[in-house]
C-alpha cells in the first residue's frame, strides 16, 4: 500500500513537472523574440539529452528487472504507436518556433486539451517511477521539466498569435497543467492495488519520450529550423544524459 510519504512525494514531483517547466516558459516570453530564439533551442536539444537518457538509462532497465524482454520491449513499442496515433488525431501537439505555430482561435481548445492529455501521461509517468523509487521519480521529473519547457514556449506563442490575452493564456496553460497532478493521483491509486502493472507503465513511459525525443525533436534539430550548430546540439544532449546519468 502507498503511504502518506510516498502520496506527497509523487504529486509533488508531478506538480514541480507541470508547472516548473510552464512557469520558465512563460518567463521566457517576457524576453525579446531575439532572445527566446537563441534560448529555446539550446533547451531543446537539452531536453532530448534527458528524455533518451532518462527512457534508456533509467526507465527501461528499470523495467527489464520485472518484465521479461519480450513484454517490456513490446509495451515500449506500444507507448511509440499509441504517441504517433495522438499526434495524428491534433491531441498531441509540440511547437518550438513562434513561426511554426500559426492557428486560428478555433483551435485554441485543442491546444488546451492537447496539453491536459500531455501532462495527464506525464503525472502518471512520474508516479508510477516513484512507486519504483524516489531516485528515478527525480530523473524522470526533470526529464519531464526539460521537455515541457519548449513545449510550453510554443504553446503560449499559439495562444498569443490566436487573439488570447496573456493573462487568459497563462490560466488556461496552468489549468491543463493541473492534469499532471490528476494522472499522478490516478496512478498512486490502482498503482497500489496493482503493483504489477507499475514496469508495464514504465516502459511505456518510455516510449512516450523516445518518441518525443526522435520523432518531434530531433526532426526540428536536424532540419536546423531551431538551431543550425551541430557542435552545440550534441553537447547540449550529451550534457542533458550525463544530468541523468549523474542523479
Amino acid at each position: 500500500m502507498v503511504g502518506p510519504l510516498e502520496w506527497c512525494v509523487a504529486l509533488s514531483l508531478s506538480a514541480v513537472g507541470s508547472l516548473v517547466g510552464l512557469l520558465i516558459a512563460s518567463t521566457l516570453l517576457v524576453f525579446q523574440q531575439d532572445v527566446r530564439t537563441r534560448v529555446v533551442p539550446w533547451l531543446v536539444s537539452y531536453a532530448v539529452g534527458t528524455l533518451l537518457g532518462a527512457a534508456m538509462l533509467n526507465l527501461v532497465p528499470e523495467a527489464l528487472e520485472q518484465l521479461a524482454t519480450g513484454p517490456a520491449f513490446g509495451t515500449l513499442l506500444a507507448g511509440i504507436i499509441t504517441f504517433f496515433i495522438l499526434e495524428k488525431l491534433v491531441l498531441w501537439r509540440h511547437c518550438h518556433e513562434d513561426e511554426d505555430c500559426h492557428v486560428h482561435r478555433s483551435t485554441v481548445p485543442l491546444v488546451i486539451i492537447g496539453d491536459a492529455v500531455h501532462t495527464f501521461v506525464d503525472g502518471v509517468v512520474i508516479a508510477a517511477a516513484t512507486l519504483t523509487s524516489v531516485e528515478l521519480g527525480v530523473t524522470t521529473a526533470i526529464a519531464v521539466v526539460m521537455h515541457e519547457i519548449p513545449q510550453e514556449a510554443g504553446d503560449f506563442a499559439i495562444l498569443l498569435a490566436a487573439g488570447t490575452p496573456r493573462r487568459r493564456a497563462m490560466m488556461l496553460n496552468v489549468t491543463s497543467a493541473l492534469g499532471g497532478i490528476l494522472g499522478a493521483a490516478l496512478m498512486l491509486a490502482f498503482g497500489a492495488h496493482v503493483p504489477d502493472m507499475v514496469p508495464y507503465v514504465l516502459a511505456f513511459a518510455a516510449g512516450n519520450f523516445l518518441y518525443v525525443a526522435m520523432a518531434d525533436l530531433i526532426p526540428s534539430l536536424h532540419r536546423g529550423l531551431i538551431d543550425s550548430n551541430a557542435v552545440r546540439q550534441v553537447v547540449l544532449m550529451l550534457l542533458g544524459i550525463l544530468t541523468i546519468a549523474l542523479l
